[in-house]
């Protein structure tokens, strides 16, 4: 049974930054490919960023790129995000996502196991 447990969310200032971890148990993280969304209210949930499981190449949203990196620890099973120059438009319910099957995805229905989100608030 494979199983997420995101960690790291908390209220920050504008300017802050932020790490999100994303614990692994019952599957390689060497086999998936990771992601992270998030979600805030009333909108639909957004891709962040996506390392894929081979070669760990890493690809951003717009909105994301240059702020924000995603890596991983094989050996800890854990996949991060981290967010540097937070903005107040960056506060949402964040998701990290594995995907099966190879290549990258950029929507959540191309993932197939999720996390419950850990929520991140950035004040003005």
């Amino acid at each position: 049974q494979t199983r997420l447990v995101e960690s790291g969310g908390e209220l920050v200032q504008a300017g802050g930054s932020l790490r999100l971890s994303c614990a692994v148990s019952g599957r390689s993280l060497s086999t998936v490919t990771m992601g992270w969304f998030r979600q805030s209210p009333g909108k639909e949930r957004a891709f962040v960023a996506t390392i894929s499981w081979n070669d760990g190449d890493t690809y951003y949203a717009n909105s994301a790129k240059g702020r924000f990196t995603i890596s991983r620890d094989i050996a800890k099973n854990t996949a991060y995000l981290q967010m540097n120059s937070l903005i107040p438009e960056d506060t949402a319910v964040y998701y990290c996502a594995a995907r099966l099957g190879g290549g990258v995805g950029y929507y959540k229905d191309d993932y197939d196991f999720w996390g419950q989100g850990t929520q991140v608030t950035v004040s003005s």
